[in-house]
């Protein structure tokens, strides 16, 4: 199998490859901390070496929970947020065929989210889906007291315990949480629920390969093992030992912190295949919560072209020259459909008559690449073969480890979040939680 190819040629008219390469021994550094765990965040770096040490005892276990499901239920509504949620989403909608939900012939649950949102609406029309469907539930939490899951948690579990019993319920739900403490792990104990533990030492961006991504992915009826093949093979591309060039993950975090230092302080992940949509929602957590910090970091945004071109393209074309590109290309399309030929060409179209679609689309991505690269914006591209499950891991593996490299040029620790916690303190003084009595009066006085 081949692996991604990284191309930052069309950054050079902005820094020099010797402004890049002076950078080597700094990212072979920062690559060295992050498997001997010698800097910031070193109790959170079980992601490193964490897709070489999943065992096949482990996997079949995954496997047989999803052959179970698969037996009993139509639905399975994945409950988490953030890291607990986007990890799963981005491969089960990059791996999806787009109108499966109006397909008759789905041999898998269909996976289902919630708890990502405090939308009363889509809760409603969530139950009131369910009334009609048999369904479980994966909930993912290490505290189980995140308020926008737990919210969930609770709604869904009464929902289902009324509608089944709470003797079936309890073989319905399954719970990925701490291995020993926390509010889940008690309750998953209490009512025997079938588990999984989230390693100590992953954080939840970088939880894709845990169980918290696993799980979901595997009852969907996804290939997990060709999803780690792929991460395995990177792990091992970006390892330890290589050097600075035979490294992509170490010169994409080199090309844009070098990018950043120059002004370029947006960086926009865009794809020419929406199944990527939420692969950028997943890549802008990554980058945002690891890199976002200290008054400092590379804002991470995201475009779905062609679409965006019609709308966010004049910005990137014209607007503030604060931002650069990177592209994620994919080499073969799944299908092969043609523009056919019209015998009145009233749309001026038949000089593409014959020629895939595909084909216009690279034309597209390829013309966009040079106007964007014209107006100021440098482009790095990733390019892929083909959107399955081998390349997807390799990306997850990819990004997270330039991730962990960027953070340490920056100077930051890339997997703390102390910024998150910010709206949580508000939020509970302004809902009257206990314990938050004295933030209660302080706020309510300010407002």
């Amino acid at each position: 199998m081949e692996a991604l190819k990284l191309d930052v040629d069309q950054v050079y008219n902005f820094v020099s490859k010797e402004d890049i390469h002076s950078l080597k021994i700094a990212a072979e550094d920062a690559n060295k901390a992050l498997h001997e765990k010698t800097r910031a965040g070193k109790e959170f770096l079980g992601w490193v070496d964490l897709p070489t040490s999943i065992s096949e005892e482990y996997l079949s276990d995954i496997e047989k929970l999803a052959s179970q499901f698969h037996a009993e239920v139509e639905c399975v509504v994945v409950i988490g947020i953030g890291g607990s949620y986007l990890g799963a989403k981005a491969v089960a909608e990059a791996l999806s065929d787009t109108f499966a939900h109006l397909k008759k012939n789905n041999e898998n649950p269909t996976i289902l989210f919630a708890g990502q949102n405090i939308g009363q609406d889509y809760l409603g029309e969530l139950l009131e889906l369910l009334n009609t469907k048999s369904y479980g539930i994966v909930v993912i939490s290490k505290s189980g007291t995140t308020t926008e899951p737990a919210i969930a948690f609770r709604l869904l579990k009464e929902h289902l315990e009324n509608k089944v019993g709470k003797e079936k319920a309890k073989n319905l739900i399954v719970a990925v949480t701490d291995k020993e403490k926390g509010a889940l792990r008690a309750l998953a104990d209490q009512k025997a629920y079938k588990s999984f533990a989230i390693p100590d030492d992953v954080g939840g961006r970088y939880s894709v390969l845990t169980p918290v991504g696993l799980v979901p992915l595997a009852i969907g009826g996804f290939d997990i093992r060709s999803l780690i093949k792929g991460a395995v093979y990177m792990q091992e591309l970006c390892g330890l030992d290589a050097s600075f060039t035979e490294n992509p993950a170490a010169v994409y975090a080199v090309t844009r912190y070098s990018l950043y230092k120059k002004g370029k302080k947006i960086e926009i992940l865009a794809n020419y295949e929406n199944k990527l949509h939420y692969f950028a929602e997943w890549w802008k957590q990554l980058f945002g919560e690891s890199e976002g910090k200290e008054g400092i970091g590379i804002y991470p945004s995201s475009v779905d072209f062609t679409s965006d071109l019609h709308s966010m393209g004049q910005y990137i074309q014209e607007g503030e020259r604060s931002i650069f590109e990177t592209v994620i290309s994919v080499q073969q399309s799944k299908y092969n459909v043609s523009v056919p030929p019209d015998k009145d060409n009233l749309d001026k179209l038949n000089y593409l008559a014959g020629k895939k679609i595909d084909y216009v689309n690279k034309m597209a991505e390829l013309g966009t690449m040079l106007a964007h690269v014209d107006g100021g914006v440098p482009n790095i591209r990733i390019e892929i073969p083909a959107i399955n499950a081998y390349y997807l891991g390799q990306l997850i593996y990819f990004f997270e480890k330039a991730c962990g490299i960027s953070g340490y040029l920056l100077g930051i620790n890339p997997f703390n979040q102390p910024g998150v916690e910010a709206y949580k303190k508000n939020m509970f003084a302004l809902l009257e939680k206990p314990g938050f009595e004295k933030e209660t009066k302080k706020i309510k006085d300010r407002l």
